[in-house]
């Protein structure tokens, strides 16, 4: 299924490698499917151009052809209108991290004994800063979804303070099990990528939400009466996976945007993830323990919220400070 506004996809017969390789990526690296889709889709692109243009095909393509697939796409996504080109660094970034895996793990097979991605230099990004929203925001978004006090109302609320107390991938969060809610409700137990499991405490706020929720949760829950044999915590009677879709819960928060007057573009489930992180080290948490409770394998991935941080401080000195303003110097 194509994304919002993006052109599905023809659904081309892929080289077996490509087969191959997506295949290692689940069964080795514990990629999750939302991985392996990602770089179908990568891998994908680069076939369609080469069997078009190039007479060739993913297996076999050589240094030179990738150039030029490279190339054509960086044209195509300015002609686009790419904002300030950031759009398309990123996407020819990540299509070469791809081809870069790809034709690594078919030299590690024996089916090449060359890399043609080896000469081929990544473009330079510059530091793109996550969105995030201000407390404020957050607190408003909040108070606007208990407004209606309906069930939908109070489930809503729950997503909310749940994903704000503990910054959880969107998919985590409404694929929650029961199971995963500790002795008195006090923390989560959450499978992450690659199954690493981690344990995130709840907040007073989320912990009361998820109590309130809980009262009314058999509202939702498919077959009448069977609410304590229903596996997830956001069971939905209409969703074939049996739990609130990430896509559902994504639009209720496109519609609570608007209702509380926050800007739309700005209001996110991966948002408000980038919110809980940025919040806390703002208060002084130890980016050790928000790497932990984000589930980053790495912790270079968690230190770009203290560039946000930074720039906040930044310009709160540069607006608030009465020598920044006069440019006086002790």
């Amino acid at each position: 299924m194509a994304r919002p506004g993006r052109p599905a996809m023809p659904k081309p017969d892929l080289h077996p490698s490509v087969d191959a390789f997506l295949d290692m990526l689940t069964t080795e690296r514990g990629a999750a499917l939302n991985t392996r889709q990602a770089y179908w889709r990568d891998l994908a692109d680069v076939s369609l151009y080469l069997r078009k243009e190039r007479n060739s095909d993913v297996d076999r393509a050589t240094t030179e052809d990738l150039k030029a697939y490279l190339k054509d796409l960086s044209e195509k996504t300015h002609i686009k209108g790419a904002h300030k080109g950031k759009i398309a660094v990123r996407t020819i970034a990540r299509r070469l991290s791809a081809m870069r895996q790809f034709y690594r793990f078919l030299i590690s097979e024996g089916s090449r004994s060359e890399d043609p991605t080896s000469t081929i230099e990544s473009p330079k990004q510059g530091r793109t800063l996550p969105k995030t929203l201000s407390e404020g925001e957050v607190s408003q978004l909040i108070t606007t979804a208990a407004i209606p006090g309906t069930p939908e109302s109070v489930r809503l609320v729950c997503l909310l303070e749940m994903l704000y107390a503990t910054g959880l991938r969107v998919s985590e969060l409404v694929g929650l099990p029961m199971s995963a809610i500790g002795e008195d409700a006090q923390f989560v137990t959450v499978a992450g990528k690659a199954g690493r499991e981690r344990m995130v405490p709840l907040s007073e706020p989320a912990q009361k939400a998820l109590s309130n929720y809980m009262d009314i949760r058999k509202r939702f829950v498919g077959i009448e009466g069977q609410a304590n044999q229903e596996p997830w915590v956001f069971p939905s009677r209409t969703s074939d996976s049996g739990h609130l879709t990430r896509q559902r819960f994504a639009q209720l928060l496109k519609d609570l945007a608007r209702a509380a007057e926050v800007e739309e573009g700005r209001v996110s489930p991966h948002i408000l993830r980038h919110a809980f992180a940025t919040h806390l080290l703002s208060r002084g948490a130890d980016l050790r323990s928000v790497q932990k409770m984000l589930g980053h394998a790495d912790i270079a991935t968690t230190q770009i919220y203290t560039h946000i941080v930074g720039d906040k401080l930044k310009k709160t000195v540069k607006d608030k400070h009465p020598l920044a303003k006069t440019g006086t110097d002790s």
